[in-house]
């Protein structure tokens, strides 16, 4: 807890003080017999508590208010008081809720009423203090209200930072498990046919690198917002379709329509769906499953089919710990607007089917 007087409570009291002391000066003069010492005390001493008028402002205005009293009632004449509890109300109204303020408000204007005043300047006094609880309530008020802002701003700011830090595990996800399984697709081939085994381990190679240079892109993303490399798109399907088939998978892609100017987002969202697509059926089937990969293309939605055969084999539901890249495309989806459906096809195989509605880019 703060005891020492903060600097602005000591020039607000010091300024009080001057203040008081220029209008009991002015008042009698400066070496007039009528001020005794009492009533230069009686200025001075209220003073002291409002050191502290920001820290303790309803212990601050008690305090002023029982000193002055004690001045009153020990015969002191120091009109020049009157200054000191206003400043003293202030703190409180600016500094604590409204009750206690409108409390400190009531006790001023009854404390007003003990040096019997005329009706016209107890109206006028009584209007200036209410103006100063109101002041003092108002930029209470908005410092909150600043606060508040403040606050939401921060916790929009935490927010997209953790929309972010989603994002990029999901493009670590499919990045990481799509290179991966190419991988281990391409080295089970090596393994089985030794003879091809150096130009597979040499596309091995080149996708290890593929996927090192995505994920230092994606790290670095992290690192600094700027000079961010260009997301894959619709433009690099075709490169995707043909590393799988070097894994072994036998795609065919067909497209319908021309796709709009969408965005990259757009484009991205397509083409991890596409590749998550491919990654599950070489996970699940292995090389020599057939696949067929269509897009088509509307005014402002897309289209995506990817079906297996299953290698022959009747594919069965995933378990929850196979369910990560079937969630990640439905988020994909979800953020434009569409949904993926997906699961075993009759007979043999998988199919994943998903819309996206999305309005041309202005």
């Amino acid at each position: 807890m703060r005891t020492r007087p903060q600097p602005i409570d000591v020039l607000v009291a010091a300024l009080t003080l001057v203040a008081c002391l220029v209008i009991q000066t002015g008042r009698t003069g400066a070496t007039a017999p009528g001020t005794s010492l009492l009533d230069w005390t009686a200025v001075i001493l209220p003073c002291v508590p409002l050191l502290w008028r920001s820290q303790w402002p309803p212990a601050v205005f008690g305090a002023v208010i029982a000193l002055i009293g004690l001045g009153g009632a020990l015969g002191a004449r120091t009109p020049a008081i009157f200054l000191i509890p206003l400043v003293a109300l202030y703190a409180v109204a600016r500094h604590r809720p409204a009750r206690p303020a409108w409390a400190a408000v009531t006790v001023t204007i009854l404390a007003g009423l003990v040096t019997r005043p005329g009706w016209t300047a107890f109206i006028a006094v009584s209007v200036v203090i209410v103006a100063i609880a109101v002041i003092g309530i108002n930029q209470r008020t908005r410092q909150a209200y600043l606060t508040a802002l403040e606050a939401d701003r921060d916790q929009r700011a935490r927010l997209a930072v953790a929309d972010e830090r989603t994002r990029i595990a999901r493009e670590m996800h499919d990045v990481v498990a799509h290179h991966l399984t190419v991988m281990v697709a391409l080295s089970e081939g090596a393994a089985a046919a030794p003879q091809q085994a150096t130009p597979v381990m040499t596309q091995v190679a080149v996708t290890g690198r593929q996927a090192l240079a995505e994920m230092r892109r994606l790290v670095g993303v992290l690192r600094d917002d700027g000079g961010r490399t260009p997301q894959p798109g619709l433009g690099q399907l075709d490169e995707l379709i043909d590393q799988v088939r070097g894994a072994g998978l036998d795609v065919t892609l067909t497209r319908e329509g021309q796709p709009k100017a969408w965005g990259p987002g757009a484009e991205l969202t397509i083409f991890r769906i596409v590749q998550e697509a491919l990654t599950n059926t070489l996970k699940h089937v292995g090389p020599g499953a057939g696949v067929q990969v269509r897009l088509a293309y509307g005014p402002d939605e897309a289209t995506i089919d990817v079906v297996d055969d299953g290698g022959g084999r009747v594919a069965r539901e995933p378990g929850p710990a196979d369910r990560h890249g079937l969630i990640g495309m439905a988020e994909r989806a979800a953020a434009y607007g569409g949904r993926v459906d997906a699961g075993p096809r009759e007979g043999a195989g998988w199919r994943v089917h998903a819309r996206l509605r999305i309005k041309e880019a202005v």
